[in-house]
């Protein structure tokens, strides 16, 4: 659906503050959570520290929570009938690409060296561009995360 700019208006420029969270379906709770925490290092939320709309959820083993340096929330949705719309990663959909966490560029080449260590499946990389270095990697359920430096 397409709005008309002359008769709509949007959102005001800078009134959107900052991603809030991010929420995934994953198939193996699990795995996932041992990716984002263990391997990516996240902080993952316990006790009062969870959204008080997702403590039930979280009691049941449905839901974990993690939270990046930057303030933002990923949420695992334990989905374990979920199907991806193609089981081979390497297929691209329509749906994200990818989500990318920023590392210093001090830091990125043993980041590299952790998710080879873990043998995490790559998509590509590392890859030098003139705005920085990246490396593609598919988390447990086949998504795609980035960890990226800028150039020094």
């Amino acid at each position: 659906m397409m709005l008309n700019s002359e008769n709509q208006k949007g959102i005001t420029p800078g009134s959107l503050r900052r991603v809030h969270h991010i929420a995934f379906n994953v198939k193996n709770l699990a795995a996932s959570r041992y990716f984002y925490g263990e391997i990516l290092g996240l902080h993952e939320l316990q006790g009062e520290e969870i959204p008080t709309t997702l403590r039930q959820l979280v009691a049941a083993g449905k839901v974990a929570n993690f939270v990046t340096p930057d303030g933002t929330v990923i949420d695992l949705f334990y989905e374990p009938d979920l199907m991806p719309p193609d089981p081979d990663p390497t297929r691209g959909f329509t749906r994200a690409n990818h989500l990318a966490f920023d590392i210093a560029p001090e830091l990125f080449d043993e980041a590299v060296e952790v998710l080879r260590g873990h043998e995490i499946p790559l998509d590509h990389g590392p890859v030098s561009r003139p705005t920085g270095r990246g490396i593609y990697v598919y988390d447990p359920d086949g998504f795609i995360v980035e960890i990226r430096c800028d150039a020094v």
